[in-house]
Formats: C-alpha cells, structure tokens, sequence
C-alpha cells in the first residue's frame, strides 16, 4: 500500500497508619487532674488513627480479589495490542494474570520468529510461508500484531480479502496500525469505501499514529469521504510531522509556503523542507538545494542536489552539474565527499 503525497491540484494517602497509642509525657510538676479536663473532650490517638486509616490500604485485599476475578476473555482483549516488555510487567499483578496471559507471551515468540523468516534475519533463510504460518499462530493466541502483520504478507501475497479480514480483527481490538491500514484498505478497495476508510484513519489518528495522520490529513486535504477542510488538514499533517513522518514534513512546508491551511510562512516553510530533506525525502532536497542556490550558498545545494539525483530526481542532476562547473576542484570534491559521507536522520517513514 503506497502512501500518496501532495495531492495533486488518587484521592487518598497511600501511606497506612498503626494502631499505636501515644503516652501523654505529663511533667511532675503537673497537675494530673487540669490535665485530664484539658484534654477529656478528644478522642485517643489510636482511635483517632483508626478513622483516619485510608481507605485504599484498608481495602488492599480486596483489590487484588478485584484483579483475579477478571476474566480472562476480557484480559486478553485488554492486552491484544501490548508489547512483550509491556505483558511482562502485566503478568507480574497476580497469578491469575500471570495465567491469563500466557497466550499473549506466546504470541510474542511466534511473532519474533515470523519477523526473522519475513526479513532473514538471526540466520534463517527468508520464507514468506514460515513468515506467515508464526504470525497467524501469533495472531490465534490474540495478539493484534501478529494479525497486522499475517494481514500484511497476506496483501503482499495478493490474498488482500484475507489480508483485510486481519486488519478488521485488530482495528476491532484497539491496534492503531490495524485500523490505519484497514483504512487504507478501504480507500484503495474497488469501488472505494471512503466513508469507513475516514472514521477508521481517524480513530488511528486520535491514537497518536503518525502514518494514519498523514493519511487523514490527505483525506481532508482532497476531500474523500469528508468535506474538504484545508485547515484541519494542516492540522493533521503537522502532527504527523512532528512525530517523524516525513512525507508530512515536506507537505506541511507546502502548506506554510502557500498559505493553504496555514496563515502563508516562509521561514517556517523553509524550517520544514530542510528538515524532509535531512529525514532524506528526496524532492524536499531538490527544492532545498535549490533554495541553497538562489541564496548562493553553492557547496550547501550541490550536497542536497546530489542527494537528490541520487534518489531519482533527475532534474537536480541538470541544476547540480551547472552549479559544480563555477566551483573550484577542491570544492567540487568536498561537496561529492560531503554528499557520499551524508546519513538520513531517522524518521518513521
């Protein structure tokens, strides 16, 4: 599934106290008997202490009975999108959880042992067919990444309706990547379901999933399934942006550049391209080298050109060679150098 760009035109303490009770260090030069009228009209300390006990230590027990007695059908569905460093520290509440959710720290292994055989890594060979076989065995014991990801080498097979039926279960479950690419399903599915794909792109959203922002913002950028609404649409595509989606970066300095969604910003225009370029989007190089060489700094935007034409933009080639024949060799070769030596921040695509 390839993204589009651009569109085109406590209340209480937790401290407990004890039942002791405090001796009233009288002086013997006291009279016993002022004494005792001075303080006959208060309660003792203990009893004072006992009322004061807080209600979640006195209910401790009770608690953990509360813990045990969850069902283990409802346990698992709360925890079906949890990590394995996260169901460990579950699986540490009682003995009932630790039971509950031994299915789920299995799926974790299969899960682990489908991405070796997806990607060749800790020396298997790559196996689409294992790959699949561990995530589905992930995906019956309820975990919802196991099923996005049997969902995805399923699409990538070309079994999209077996494929989607994975998205659903997990979207279903809560899991913002399930409901992302259910989304993104719906919107490439013949005909479009543009309606389903907003409400499930936007529930991803809501859950702080930057490709499912980007997506939204698409949606309501172009007006599928939604009234256009370029605003908003900025609104998603700068969220997305600042949680290192990259393809939001380069659309969110378009929208600061022209004005549309954004009140019209050219340094933060600017601030974005540059940043899409160092996240490595190669048209955001393009145009940042450009900008580079409008302001002539010469060996700054041959870097960028280069990177850029090495990503496939053939017109940066054109630009950078024009650029490299008013500079010295020693600086042609430092810029090339600069260029061979450049790494990509990260990003999350």
């Amino acid at each position: 599934m390839n993204d589009r760009t651009w569109p085109h035109r406590s209340e209480t303490s937790h401290f407990s106290t004890l039942p002791f009770t405090i001796k009233n260090p009288t002086r013997k030069h006291q009279n016993p008997t002022k004494n005792h009228e001075k303080h006959e009209n208060y309660p003792s300390t203990a009893i004072c202490l006992r009322q004061f006990r807080s209600p979640a230590t006195s209910r401790r027990s009770d608690h953990h009975r509360d813990f045990a007695a969850l069902p283990n059908d409802v346990l698992t569905k709360i925890a079906a999108n949890f990590s394995l460093p996260n169901l460990q520290t579950a699986s540490l509440v009682c003995k009932a959880w630790r039971d509950g959710l031994r299915p789920l720290r299995e799926a974790m292994l299969f899960l682990r042992w489908g991405k070796r055989f997806k990607h060749g890594r800790g020396g298997v060979k790559v196996s689409m067919e294992k790959a699949l076989d561990s995530f589905l065995k992930g995906a019956a014991r309820g975990s919802t990444l196991a099923m996005v990801d049997a969902g995805l080498v399923y699409w990538e097979m070309g079994r999209k309706e077996e494929g989607v039926a994975l998205y659903r279960r997990a979207a279903e479950l809560g899991d913002p990547a399930g409901q992302c690419n259910l989304g993104i399903s719906y919107l490439q599915a013949e005909p479009p379901n543009v309606k389903e794909a907003v409400k499930w792109l936007y529930q991803a959203s809501v859950g702080g999933y930057v490709r499912a922002q980007y997506q939204l913002a698409l949606c309501l950028h172009r007006g599928i399934g939604t009234d256009q609404n370029l605003s908003e649409a900025a609104r998603w595509y700068l969220r997305a942006a600042v949680g290192g989606y990259v393809r939001a970066m380069y659309n969110v300095s378009l929208c600061y550049s022209l004005g549309k969604g954004f009140i019209q910003n050219h340094r933060q225009s600017r601030k974005w391209m540059k940043l899409a370029a160092d996240h490595g989007h190669r048209k955001a190089q393009f145009e940042h080298g450009l900008t580079l060489f409008s302001e002539g700094q010469m060996m700054k935007a041959v870097v960028y050109l280069e990177l850029a034409g090495r990503g496939g933009e053939t017109a940066a080639v054109h630009v950078k060679n024009v650029i490299l024949q008013q500079l010295s060799p020693p600086s042609r070769e430092r810029a090339l150098t600069l260029a061979d030596n450049w790494r990509a921040l990260p990003s999350t695509r």
